[in-house]
């Protein structure tokens, strides 16, 4: 395993934080308010006041104030994250109220929805570092990247991080027929096609298939669904608010919904096997990926043709080296017996994996994962 990486989001699975207070006796505004919440994902805690518990006004991650309740919060404690909430655009005496309750913002429904919808969410799921996100492309047809994501992932989530495989191939046969989860329960590619505007993460992991300790996004076994560039675009960006680790397995094509995700990739690992045909494929591929994605690394994988290495083909690719994918005999037995790639611990495609997450957490280098020039140094 090469090169070097970092993830300062939170490890482990942990709940979505409690959502917004919001204190309002107005039944338009709390309609309002509570509809706002929904589509943020996020569910709040409503009083006609300031809270009777002590600390609940300072333990929310934000406080929306109706304009009815602000004279009644006026003797609250100063912090960031409330806002005055109303619908009356001609009011006067907003500003004095906001400035008696310490509101950092002045709200003025509908004209602010799409805004604090954005708000909540961003409170509700908090401001982490989002997830480290890798895609993983194949040089070729069948040279195993989409078993690469799935082990990355499965090994991913054993250690505890909070895990999202998102099969980004339309034409892949489903990514979850790979996890055994192809009849499980849960939204699929097409339930999102008409996806826009910002997704709560929480609502979006909520959603979708749990399997072996993690969440997927695959496709359905029906006809293909187009997904426009927004919706991918907005789906991920969904799951990398999450924090913990994204992995997307990529098609060799890039088009634009595949360029959407490629620019919000941290780091691409391109599945080279030691061919000289694969070789000229996977230059054809990478060439594509390198116009959005700024990181991309070889993976090399044996058996390698005459003369060939794994270095060999990283150096022909002009591309740093992340390592070779190492055979592992009785793989697709134990998928059919119900163990997915990764799965087993001790197999060396787990032994890979977990490789490249322990380099991921590597404390010389915080801070994001570092750009690699072409020589494979980092700079």
């Amino acid at each position: 395993m090469a090169g070097s990486f970092a993830d300062e989001s939170p490890p482990g699975g942990e709940g979505r934080r409690s959502g917004p207070l919001i204190l309002t006796e107005d039944a338009d505004v709390l309609d309002d308010l509570l509809r706002l919440c929904a589509a943020a994902g996020a569910v709040p805690e409503v009083h006609h006041g300031p809270p009777a518990e002590r600390g609940g006004w300072d333990r929310a991650p934000m406080v929306l104030v109706g304009d009815d309740a602000a004279r009644r919060c006026g003797g609250m404690s100063r912090r960031p994250g409330v806002m005055l909430v109303g619908r009356d655009q001609d009011d006067p005496d907003v500003w004095r109220r906001a400035v008696e309750i310490g509101a950092e913002y002045v709200l003025r429904l509908p004209d602010s929805e799409s805004w604090l919808v954005d708000q909540i969410a961003n409170a509700v799921e908090g401001a982490g570092r989002p997830a480290l996100t890798v895609g993983v492309l194949g040089g070729r047809g069948g040279s195993g990247a989409s078993t690469l994501a799935c082990a990355l992932a499965v090994t991913a989530a054993r250690t505890g991080r909070r895990t999202l495989l998102v099969d980004g191939d339309p034409l892949g046969g489903g990514i979850d027929v790979l996890l055994g989860g192809e009849a499980s329960e849960g939204l699929r590619w097409p339930d999102f096609a008409r996806s826009k505007g910002r997704l709560g993460g929480g609502a979006l992991e909520e959603s979708l298939p749990a399997l072996h300790g993690l969440r997927v996004l695959s496709w359905d076994r029906d006809d293909e669904v187009i997904v426009p560039p927004q919706a991918m675009r907005s789906v991920l960006s969904a799951g990398r608010r999450l924090g913990g680790v994204v992995v997307v397995d990529l098609p060799r094509r890039v088009d634009e919904g595949v360029a959407e995700v490629l620019a919000q990739l941290d780091v691409g690992l391109l599945v080279v096997p030691g061919e000289l045909r694969a070789v000229a494929a996977a230059r054809r591929v990478a060439s594509a990926a390198a116009m959005v994605l700024n990181d991309l690394r070889v993976v090399a994988k044996g058996p390698y043709a005459a003369g060939l290495d794994e270095h060999w083909v990283a150096k022909a690719l002009g591309l740093p080296l992340a390592g070779e994918l190492p055979v592992e005999p009785g793989l697709s037995s134990a998928q059919d017996n119900g163990v997915p790639p990764g799965g087993n611990p001790r197999g060396a495609l787990a032994r890979f994996c977990t490789a490249f997450w322990d380099l991921a957490d590597s404390p010389d280098h915080r801070g994001g994962v570092p750009v690699r020039s072409r020589d494979g140094g980092a700079s």
